[in-house]
């Protein structure tokens, strides 16, 4: 099973841990497009800081943060695990995991980014501010330069097994998988049950809590169509809609009656 996870707008510090080592990190297919994107970013963020603010889309009050992106290169790295926060981290609690449940996520999570492409959670990786609706001004939209190296990456990152891909849409357009991999792929949706609508929180926390029990029951659906009756058998109402045709995902709504 491969999960697709999005990032944490917001991140946890660095720390002082050794600096990011670009060539260590995982799918290294995806390594020039990594250094063409933390290069300009680096670049930007050296230079006019209104004009980095204002590519990054930060508020004054997040102004620092292009202090953190100029540093990148020399920055303490961390697990990607550890830097990435927020409701979804927070509901799925990789540090309390047991033994057998990290080795399931550092095998199985894949978290997709604006400047790394896509790492895994045990990549390390300094904090940083670089969303995939970023246009920078030399390599333009984010998610338009991902596409190639993601569409020669992922299908064999992806193996023969179940997707699950939990990904919002603007990471989500980074990478669409396609014909085989797509009909064993499930894209997940939580709804308020009341009234059919996503509310973010909700949605994130219950997005982390389903990755959370398959990880900790050591689930391993094989399909969408397992995926749904393991789903079920955690206690989650899940609504599923097989592909209308071949080369397409299932899609799978999750019912949530109470907001927290």
């Amino acid at each position: 099973m491969l999960v697709l996870l999005p990032p944490s707008e917001g991140k946890a510090s660095s720390g002082r841990g050794a600096p990011l080592k670009p060539e260590a990190l995982s799918l290294p297919g995806l390594t020039s497009a990594r250094e063409a994107v933390l290069t300009e970013l680096v670049e930007l963020c050296t230079g006019d800081e209104d004009k980095a603010r204002e590519v990054l889309g930060l508020s004054e009050g997040l102004r620092g943060e292009v202090a953190k992106n100029a540093g990148l290169r020399t920055a303490g790295a961390r697990p990607a695990g550890e830097i990435y926060t927020g409701v979804l981290y927070d509901a799925l609690g990789l540090a309390s995991l047991d033994t057998s449940a990290k080795r399931r996520a550092a095998r199985s999570l894949l978290v997709f980014s604006g400047l790394w492409g896509a790492v895994r959670v045990t990549d390390r990786i300094p904090s940083y501010r670089c969303s995939m609706g970023v246009k920078l001004p030399g390599l333009g939209a984010l998610g338009a330069h991902w596409r190639t190296p993601m569409a020669s990456v992922l299908p064999e990152v992806a193996g023969d097994g179940l997707v699950l891909d939990l990904r919002s849409a603007a990471y989500a357009a980074a990478w669409k998988p396609k014909g085989e991999v797509a009909g064993r792929t499930a894209s997940v949706r939580v709804l308020h049950a009341p009234t059919r609508k996503v509310v973010s929180h909700f949605n994130k926390a219950t997005k982390g809590r389903i990755v959370r029990s398959l990880l900790t029951t050591g689930a391993a659906p094989k399909g969408p169509a397992e995926l749904v009756e393991a789903l079920r058998d955690l206690g989650y109402v899940v609504e599923a809609e097989a592909p209308a045709k071949a080369g397409q995902a299932w899609s799978l709504d999750v019912l949530v009656t109470e907001v927290h």
